[in-house]
């Protein structure tokens, strides 16, 4: 009860925790073979990512798309092989990668997360410089990486957004998926990985040019491919059943968005996406930012925000226009005149239902 009660002031609890009662279901019902490392077999694991039953207990999807996708990247880490997964922003490599290391290992917090600054030590090992100069070497100085620990203990290790991490960085996996293991030269000794111990990595492929990753890097990653959800209607679910999640995480005192107003954003996104409207007959300028399906997601939590708390509680055409506009603007000169011509040519000929928003977003334009 303690512990419930914690967690309760937690903005955002790691997957392992949120749905610690399906994880636990999927366990009590399992009767397929268990790999070493593991918390449960790989049809459970696929299982608490797409959705079903254990028991009395629903499992909810966690990820809506290509269920063969995941069974790849499931049995990935199965092998002596890691797992990288590459998509445009908001295809949920994140979310699939830190609920496949909280159902298989029931741990999703080893992260490192890539950035130009990312060294080489939060790859590897640091120290605790204070202990090192009193004390030279010692096991009580040494500050395990989170790959570091995710080895000693069989875990899963996350590297997200590995692209943005320099060469050097880079080239510091190598020997780790290729040796699995790790030498801390000043206290002569080398630390190994146990088994179950993989590593699942994240890349975007709008950053592609920022630091590409080398060919002996990418030999040692098994590469699964997100694609951005399918049709209309997928996206629409997905956005829909995040939306949820997290206002209920974040209490917002609004009502969920209708499904009309759900499409209507995700619609804007998958035409200025794509550089044209849904049905292919008219092409459209497309801004500079990416308008994924992560963005959807927040700008529609963002405007039951600006319902529940300037509002009557029920998410606006004007709560929407609010965050469209940001969205879509984000470099003011180019950005401006595409989403002004999107307004007028397409958006203001939709008809009536359309008309409401349309006048919002002109306004604010």
């Amino acid at each position: 009860m303690a512990e419930k009660n914690e967690t309760k002031d937690i903005l955002r609890l790691p997957a392992e925790k949120l749905y610690a009662h399906e994880i636990e279901a999927l366990k009590k019902e399992d009767k397929d073979p268990i790999p070493a490392g593991w918390q449960m077999s790989p049809r459970q694991v696929l299982k608490f990512i797409t959705g079903g039953k254990a028991g009395g207990t629903d499992i909810i999807p966690k990820y809506i798309g290509h269920n063969r996708l995941v069974e790849v990247a499931i049995a990935t880490l199965l092998t002596d092989r890691a797992l990288l997964l590459i998509g445009e922003p908001g295809t949920a490599k994140s979310w699939l990668s830190e609920n496949l290391s909280a159902a298989i290992y029931n741990d999703s917090t080893q992260v490192v997360q890539g950035t130009a600054g990312t060294s080489e030590e939060q790859i590897r090992y640091s120290w605790n410089y204070a202990l090192l100069l009193a004390e030279g070497p010692s096991d009580k100085a040494l500050i395990k990486s989170p790959i570091m620990a995710a080895m000693e203990s069989g875990g899963i290790a996350r590297i997200e957004e590995i692209s943005r991490c320099q060469s050097e960085v880079q080239d510091a996996l190598i020997s780790i998926l290729s040796e699995k293991t790790i030498a801390v030269n000043e206290l002569a000794r080398d630390v190994s990985a146990r088994r179950g111990f993989s590593i699942i990595a994240t890349a975007n492929t709008r950053d592609k040019g920022v630091n590409d990753m080398s060919a002996a890097l990418k030999r040692r990653f098994n590469i699964v491919v997100l694609p951005t959800p399918a049709d209309l209607e997928t996206e629409v679910e997905i956005v829909k059943k995040r939306v949820g999640e997290i206002s209920s995480n974040y209490n917002l005192t609004s009502k969920v968005p209708a499904e009309e107003a759900v499409a209507k954003v995700v619609t804007v996104f998958r035409e200025l996406r794509g550089g044209q409207t849904l049905d292919g007959k008219q092409k459209i300028k497309p801004p500079t930012g990416v308008v994924s399906t992560a963005e959807a997601i927040s700008l529609l939590t963002n405007a039951m925000a600006l319902a529940g708390s300037f509002g009557d509680g029920t998410v606006s055409d004007a709560d929407i226009a609010a965050g469209l506009t940001g969205a879509v603007i984000k470099d003011e000169e180019k950005d401006k005149v595409a989403w002004s011509e999107y307004l007028e040519n397409i958006m203001k000929k939709r008809g009536l239902a359309w008309q409401p928003l349309y006048k919002a977003c002109r306004d604010l334009a």
